[in-house]
């Protein structure tokens, strides 16, 4: 990950030096902590010669205004002063990041016409510019032409508003989702030869530190314990398969807690039903749905939530081998039901069969939510801009769907019935993990709802949202961290406390 901006908070006050950022809301004047910054009009006058109005997503610029001592002054657009909520705020520090360039020492001046801007609105910006600023080039060797110390030294951004205090306070907060989100674009991003099923465990240990509890389940516990879906899957790799489980205990010690369960794919070759050679590179990124989960219990641990939350990920790579399973093989899973495997590249919901009916046979959660990377037809469903939501909850699926409006971490909810769950019955076993060439998002649900029980349950299938997805103001990564933020404010308005 590059080097991201350190962010600190002040009063307002007039910048004398390093480059200036201040609002401008759509048709209005200058506020007058912006008019303070350009005393002579510079700014002003550019504005009318470029037609900058303050529409949301446009800027002016002035290079070494005269008379200043100031490397740069910047007005970013706001739009509609009665738009502005958490996202808009967001979108505006993703502006902000992406206008640093080089420079050393930035200023950000939250101050509107007759518009309050509280804490809230500025930990967002800050969270906008940290989220927008990342980018995964560990690996690059040469960095460009740009300026080799300022490559190594991350910018230092002030952003001066009404009660810094209250800012820090809720930027702690704020910064806890970041990390979290960060955690999982690292995961997504990394390159398959380096982030095997063992040094996935790897990563997730590291959330002790956090005082998140670490469990890991071997190949031999699994064995124990039955999970023939899951290890049918692993056995055609060398790398071996895990099952981690992650707890955080923040709430109260009889409350059940909130389950979330992630499929963890660290390469998808698609086994003896191999892929097509194009593309199959993003297949490092089957693990996306496992990453959320990593971040998430990031998120909960840092920001200390009141909740107790656990945290599931079934680990394999599926590769073509000698040993590998089989297109006709039948396996049992640790639920004691039998699966006829008719193609070994519909492999994901193997492994989350048995990890959630481990999840829900040893927590008995509130509620259980999974998160995968787990069909292609999704796509052709939605597209990019929505995750799949399939429920056995209209409750659960509502707050899911809400918590997706507020973070624009966006879900629309599928049909799901037995008209689709007859599609996956099998004449030589229990049911097939593929269903025909239709409704393949919708039968990959209810494959998955026959290992849930009665327990309020939903999938996320966010094979278009968690890699590979469109640019947006706070991300540029090909690896999106999408479901943590979604997550996180699912918990942080329906579950704490």
């Amino acid at each position: 990950m590059a080097t991201t901006p350190s962010v600190t908070f002040a009063k307002i006050a007039v910048p004398s030096k390093g480059s200036v950022f201040v609002l401008a809301a759509d048709g209005a004047a200058m506020s007058e902590a912006a008019s303070a910054c350009d005393p002579a009009g510079v700014l002003e006058r550019a504005s009318k010669v470029s037609d900058f109005t303050g529409k949301s997503g446009s800027s002016v610029e002035v290079l070494a205004p005269e008379g200043l001592g100031l490397d740069r002054l910047v007005a970013l657009g706001v739009g509609k002063s009665s738009a502005l909520d958490e996202n808009a705020w967001l979108k505006i520090g993703g502006m902000v990041a992406a206008q640093l360039r080089k420079s050393a020492e930035v200023t950000v001046v939250l101050d509107l016409p007759e518009t309050e801007i509280d804490a809230a609105a500025a930990a967002s910006i800050a969270s906008g510019i940290l989220l927008r600023s990342y980018s995964f080039d560990k690996y690059k060797t040469k960095k460009g032409d740009e300026d080799a110390e300022v490559a190594k030294k991350p910018a230092k951004v002030t952003i001066l508003c009404a009660d810094p205090s209250a800012a820090k306070k809720a930027f702690v907060t704020a910064e806890a989702v970041v990390d979290g989100v960060l955690f999982a674009r690292d995961l997504v991003n990394e390159p398959a030869n380096i982030l095997g099923t063992l040094e996935f465990t790897e990563q997730l240990e590291k959330l002790e530190k956090l005082s998140v509890k670490v469990e890991v389940l071997t190949e031999k516990d699994m064995k124990k314990l039955g999970m023939g879906a899951l290890l049918g899957v692993a056995q055609g790799s060398v790398r071996p398969p895990r099952l981690v489980v992650a707890q955080w205990n923040g709430g109260k010690g009889k409350d059940k807690p909130v389950a979330f369960v992630g499929k963890g794919v660290v390469f998808d070759s698609g086994g003896v039903s191999i892929k097509p050679a194009a593309g199959m590179e993003d297949m490092k990124g089957d693990m996306g749905g496992a990453a959320a989960v990593a971040g998430l219990m990031h998120a909960l641990a840092a920001r200390k939530a009141k909740v107790n939350a656990v945290g599931i990920i079934g680990l394999v790579e599926n590769m073509v081998d000698g040993n590998a399973q089989r297109p006709g093989d039948i396996v049992t899973s640790m639920s004691g039901q039998t699966i006829e495997v008719l193609n070994t590249d519909a492999e994901g919901r193997l492994v989350l069969a048995d990890a959630l009916w481990y999840c829900n046979e040893r927590f008995e959660p509130r509620f259980m939510v999974n998160l995968a990377t787990l069909t292609g037809a999704i796509l052709v469903a939605l597209g990019q801009s929505h995750a799949g939501l399939f429920s056995n909850n209209d409750d659960l699926a509502e707050k899911l769907t809400a918590a997706g409006l507020a973070t624009q971490e966006k879900l629309w909810r599928m049909p799901m019935g037995a008209e689709y769950d007859k599609l996956i019955d099998s004449k030589n076993a229990d049911m097939k993990n593929i269903g025909g060439r239709y409704g393949g998002s919708i039968t990959a649900a209810q494959f998955l709802q026959r290992f849930v029980k009665e327990t309020p349950w939903a999938h996320l299938d966010v094979a278009g949202t968690a890699m590979g997805s469109p640019a947006t103001e706070i991300n540029q990564s090909w690896g999106s961290g999408f479901g943590v933020r979604l997550l996180d404010r699912l918990v942080r308005d329906n579950y704490e406390g």
